[in-house]
């Protein structure tokens, strides 16, 4: 977790004993959490707070710096690579993969919730005023790599943890799968209050809301990360491609 940060730091003379320890101490945390703790609803549910905390704080923005501008996601990464790690390997009994490659049967899936989730969110960025056409959309070779960037660093972390860990869990938790739909898509909605720096974009969480009902709805019929990731990936291209 940390070797990325070493290699980086050490020959750009970048490297700080407090950003070293603040990656330490998370990587240790995430790693330690079930093997010091039982596995149980309040520990599951405190285990993704803390990991959210830990992204939404921006504490990678600060420890990876200069001259290298955007190496943050190097944080991110490991941020997600060692919750994964964690869920997978130490706690166990996760009923979601953190696969790559959908299936056919995802992708299709994933594509009829697309295509639900266009007029869905199209109607609440009207709705709250954030329909803000670009004027000059992104060319289709741009499109495409935002496509697979989108798909693979951002749709498959954030739908592992909101489709694949809380919204299944919640549903086993309840008994009652609408619920769980809506309270993940509710916290979907709230992770991203911070969108465009600023806090708190009620405005935009409120869409994000929607999307994450589409997204959810697409991992509820087939119980799959990587359909809903289909959908979320196509709708967040959609949108940086042709809004701002």
């Amino acid at each position: 977790c940390i070797a990325p940060y070493l290699i980086y730091s050490i020959p750009t003379g970048q490297f700080h004993p407090i950003g070293f320890v603040l990656l330490f101490a998370i990587a240790s945390a995430l790693y330690g959490w079930y093997r010091i703790l039982p596995v149980r609803p309040v520990t599951d549910l405190i285990f993704l707070v803390f990991a959210a905390g830990v992204y939404l704080s921006k504490v990678f923005d600060t420890i990876y710096t200069s001259p290298i501008e955007k190496l943050s996601v190097l944080g991110h990464l490991m941020l997600v690579h060692a919750s994964v790690s964690a869920l997978l390997a130490i706690r166990g009994n996760v009923n979601a993969e953190f696969r790559f490659l959908p299936t056919r049967r995802e992708w299709l899936i994933g594509l009829r919730w697309f295509a639900v989730l266009v007029p869905a969110s199209g109607i609440a960025l009207w709705s709250v005023n954030l329909a803000r056409f670009r004027p000059h959309p992104h060319n289709l070779a741009i499109a495409i790599g935002e496509f697979l960037g989108i798909l693979w660093l951002v749709a498959l972390s954030e739908e592992f943890v909101f489709r694949g860990l809380l919204q299944q869990w919640i549903e086993i938790w309840t008994g009652k799968p609408v619920i769980a739909l809506l309270l993940a898509s509710f916290c979907f909605g709230c992770a991203h209050l911070a969108f465009h720096h600023i806090f708190p974009n009620w405005r935009f969480a409120i869409v994000a809301a929607v999307f994450g009902l589409c997204c959810g709805l697409s991992w509820r019929e087939s119980r799959s990360v990587q359909a809903s990731m289909v959908t979320h990936a196509l709708g967040a291209t959609l949108y940086r491609v042709f809004f701002q």
